[in-house]
Order: C-alpha cells, then structure tokens, then sequence
C-alpha cells in the first residue's frame, strides 16, 4: 500500500504546538491522553488495512450509514435513519438523517449537510473503477477489494437528496454488515469538489473531513495525534475537547506512562499486565470478548507448504496449552475455527488440532520432509487479537524445532509485511484479523478468498474455487439456517485444507485511569470517543 505520510503537509504543523511542549495538566484539563502502538499510512479507513486508523481512528473522525449496537450485535441506524431491503437483497435503500453537518477545519468549511451526493461518492470512489476518484492516492481498498465489491455492485444512484439506492448484480445477505463496518465512512463530495478544481486530490486521504465527533488538529509521524472536538458534531458536544494519541511508546513503556499518569487509556495492554492494572487503585480495567482470531498462515503457493498433508503434520507440533498460558494469561480461548466463537456461523463440531510432536515427526518423514527451514514473519507491535505476536513466535519457532524444522524469525510491521506479502517470499506469517462485523462472511472472504490475494489480505495465498463457491451461494440466501448449512462446509474445507492454524480468541482488554468514565470497550472495535469525560464533570 503507497505511503502517505512519507513528507508531511506543512499545514498541519503551523497552526498547533506539540502536544509535548503542552503540559499534562493542560491536556488533563480539556482532555485525555490514549496511548497505543501503531503507525498511520492513511487517516481513510477505506484505504486501510486494519491497525490503529480503523480501530481507533475512524470512530472518532467519520461516520458510516450504519452502526453495531455493542451489547444487542445488532445492526442499528446512524448516517442512515433508516434502510429496506429489496429484491431478496439485491437491492437496498437508505434514507438519511437530515442536518447532519461535516466538519469545518483550517483546510475546508463545508456549506452545506450532510446529503445523498456525499454517500455516492463515498461509495462509487470504492466501487467505481471508472470514478475520477478511485484511483487516487493508489486505488487500493483492501477490506472490500477483497470481497470484490467493485464487481458486485452494480449501481449506486442518487434518487433525492435525502435518499440513495445501492443496486448489486445478485443478492448479498451480508452487504449491510460490511458497510456497517469502519472501513466504510462517508466522506464529503463537496470537499472532494474543492480538491478537485485546486488539482489537490491527494489531501482527501491526508487531511480528513468527515461528521465524526473528532477532527484532525495535528499529526507527528510515530509521535502523537491530536484530535480537537466538532463543535457541530450532530449527536451533541462530545464531552473533551481534545485527545491525544500517543503512539510514542511500546510494551513496558506505555504501562509506564499509564502508572505515572502521562497516558489516561491504555489500549490493549499485555495480558501478563493484568496483575499490575488489577492490583492498582487508580487503575480500572475492561475485559470483553471480541470478534477476533489469531492465526499461523501458511503460505500454500511455497513447496512444502503447498501440500496440504504437510501443513497437517507442522499444526501437531504446535502446543496450544503453552500458548494460552504464555501469552494470554487466561484471556483467550484456544481457537478450533478461524470464527470466532461468538458468531452464529460457529461450528460447534469444530475440533481444536491436535497436539502431538511425536506424530508430527513421523507424518513429516513418511512425507520425505526433512531439514526444512521457515521463516516466520510477525509483527513487532502487540494488536488486539495478540498482546504478544514476538514471544508467540519463539514458542512456535520452539515447538518446531523439537519436529526438526529450523525457524527464522522475522520482525516486520505495517508497510513493510504488506510490501513483503505482495512477493510471496515468506513461508510463516503469524498474524490475526478483528472486525466489526457480526456477519461470518467478514472472516471468510477477507481473510481466505481467492480476491483476498490481490488485496493483501490472504496472507496463506490460498486460492479454492470450490471454497469460494460456496461463499457466494452462503449471500444469496436471506435464510439464517441455509447460510449455516454453507459455512459449515466452508469451515469443513478449511479443517481438511489447513491453510490457516486458527490459534486463539482473543478477549479486548483496555486499561485506565480511575478518573476516567465513558469509555465503551466494543467487540468489534473502539468505540466513539465522545462520551468520554472525566469524574470531575468540568467540560473545558
């Protein structure tokens, strides 16, 4: 994915100081500090990937049609106030919220709502390949490039100012939950017209403009990002007037800043620190399941790997139990599906693998597999399906080297794994996938659909025509027990195939200072900012 940020636009230096030439008790005051790793290549959840933009950004900055109630998981209005859904779903109909006012910042002032011209472009930019705006900034949408949405919608039309219509080539029973997710913000066409006349396209992913609670006030690469209250945000004034993002420390350094009050939130903290937040009195800490699934891809297009049988015996020398009691400390259940259990499409049949090293060595000798060497990529930074991505990977490079395959750990974050995956060099990638979706087609087709490999986000580069099949039969159906039917043969295939060793289900933990309220810890993401305060009341 091209990089944004490689020179950083002046004008977002000019106009505010640093956040650390601010003191903390000005910060405290009119706002809080959230510190979490991550690295930012965009501020469009369109264009991005997953990490720190989708689950963290885009609820404060943008809007989407639609929303997922955290507690019920069910899909409720927010950009649209209401929808139907029309010709067995191939069809769908949105009707919006009137006065809902975009952002006014130092490089646009909107003159007008919210309206039907805005949701057409936020959508044809991604699904439009002819669209003036789709190619810009590179042309990649990775969550819906890997549903092939581009060939699945056939039209989105303005039918007044207050309604659009998304027609698609067949019905698509999962179509509202995957616009319900973060990748999916509504942008400003009437912005997108003033880059358009100054020949500036390229600001509309660098400097934001949406209806979010929270607008851009300053950005340092790998430093911070302070974000200022919308004054004119529709559901009300959020509560603080500023947050900052710190993004200026990792691992122990952030819970140090939590313990000496420099962070007020501490977003996905390492589970072996749970006895440290737990016994703290100025601490409270947050645990809930999340939609989420740690896994070991396999690159299926590399020899061995590429045989099935192969995969099979390198999974039996993975030892589950120490992974759960290394890594997660009792806050994850040990994966038997890469879905997670919480979704209605769960296999209850599924079956954990087995853990067997003596078995393992013998399958790899009978199938003539002898000093192999892996190497495994990982991410250096903790995520929220994997509070500790390095450690796990020495335990696995550990439990293969008692079955005689040497493995090579490799470190790699962001631009550099993504970059790295489009060659196909790498034969480990111990990765994981969270989303805001309910529905089990968000899993499947982003993580292992033969599109999903241009869109870099197959990382086994597994590609199973009748897999896919049965995908697109599963979103024909408005019926719940015949995509039931559809997905326990999907997830059938994938036990026999095994292009991905699910791992772990991951609860989301979220630690704070004890002055903190509002905060709301979702399964599928972070939640809205703007709810937060502080117990003091003053709203400054």
């Amino acid at each position: 994915m091209r990089t944004f940020f490689s020179i950083l636009l002046p004008s977002l230096l000019l106009y505010s100081a640093s956040v650390f030439a601010t003191q903390p008790d000005d910060i405290r005051q009119s706002g809080f500090v959230y510190c979490v790793n991550g690295a930012v290549t965009t501020f469009n959840p369109q264009m991005a990937s997953g990490g720190l933009v989708v689950d963290t950004l885009a609820a404060q900055l943008y809007d989407r049609l639609l929303d997922v109630d955290p507690y019920t998981y069910r899909l409720i209005p927010e950009l649209a106030e209401s929808w139907e859904v029309l010709d067995n779903g191939a069809t769908y109909r949105f009707h919006l919220r009137h006065n809902v006012d975009f952002q006014k910042t130092h490089w646009f002032t909107p003159t007008r709502p919210m309206n039907a011209d805005d949701v057409v472009f936020s959508f044809q930019r991604i699904f439009d390949r002819q669209s003036a705006w789709h190619d810009v900034n590179g042309g990649n949408y990775p969550y819906f490039d890997s549903l092939q949405f581009a060939d699945s919608v056939q039209s989105v039309k303005r039918l007044s100012k207050d309604t659009v219509e998304i027609r698609l080539n067949k019905p698509d029973a999962s179509f509202l939950w995957h616009i319900a997710t973060h990748y999916a913000p509504i942008l400003s066409a009437e912005y997108a017209d003033q880059l358009t006349l100054s020949g500036h396209q390229e600001q509309m992913d660098r400097q934001p403009v949406g209806t979010g609670p929270f607008q851009l006030s300053e950005y340092r690469t790998g430093q911070f990002i302070r974000l200022a209250r919308n004054p004119f945000y529709w559901k009300g004034l959020p509560k603080m007037s500023q947050v900052v993002i710190d993004m200026g420390a990792g691992g122990t350094g952030r819970l140090s800043k939590l313990l000496t009050g420099e962070c007020d939130v501490l977003a996905y903290p390492t589970a072996s620190q749970i006895a440290i937040l737990r016994d703290d009195p100025r601490l409270r800490l947050t645990l809930r399941p999340g939609m989420n699934i740690a896994y070991l891809a396999f690159n299926t297009r590399k020899p061995p790997l590429n045989r099935p049988e192969v995969r099979q015996a390198l999974a039996l020398a993975i030892n589950n139990e120490r992974l759960m009691a290394s890594i997660y400390y009792g806050t994850a259940e040990t994966a038997a599906s890469i879905l997670p259990r919480a979704s209605w499409a769960y296999n209850n049949d599924a079956q954990v693998t087995e853990y067997n090293p003596q078995k393992s060595r013998e399958e790899l000798k009978t199938l003539g597999v002898k000093d192999l060497h892996l190497s495994l990529w990982v991410p250096s930074s903790s995520q929220s399906w994997n509070p500790s991505p390095l450690k796990m990977a020495e335990l696995l490079q550990a439990d293969l080297a008692q079955v005689g395959v040497k493995v090579t750990i490799v470190p790699v974050e962001g631009r550099t794994q993504e970059a790295r995956l489009i060659k196909m060099n790498h034969d480990l990638t111990l990765t994981g996938w969270a989303t805001d979706s309910n529905d089990p087609d968000s899993f499947f087709r982003p993580l292992l659909s033969c599109a999903a490999i241009h869109s870099q986000t197959n990382y086994a580069h597994w590609c199973n025509p009748d897999f896919d099949d049965i995908l697109h039969k599963a979103l024909l159906s408005q019926q719940l027990a015949s995509r039931i039917d559809y997905y326990a043969r999907a997830q059938a295939i994938l036990a026999s195939s095994l292009p991905v060793l699910p791992l772990a289900y991951s609860l989301r933990l979220q630690a704070y200072r004890y002055d903190i309220h509002g905060l709301i810890l979702s399964p599928f993401g972070n939640a809205s900012f703007a709810g937060v305060y502080r117990d003091n009341g003053e709203d400054k």
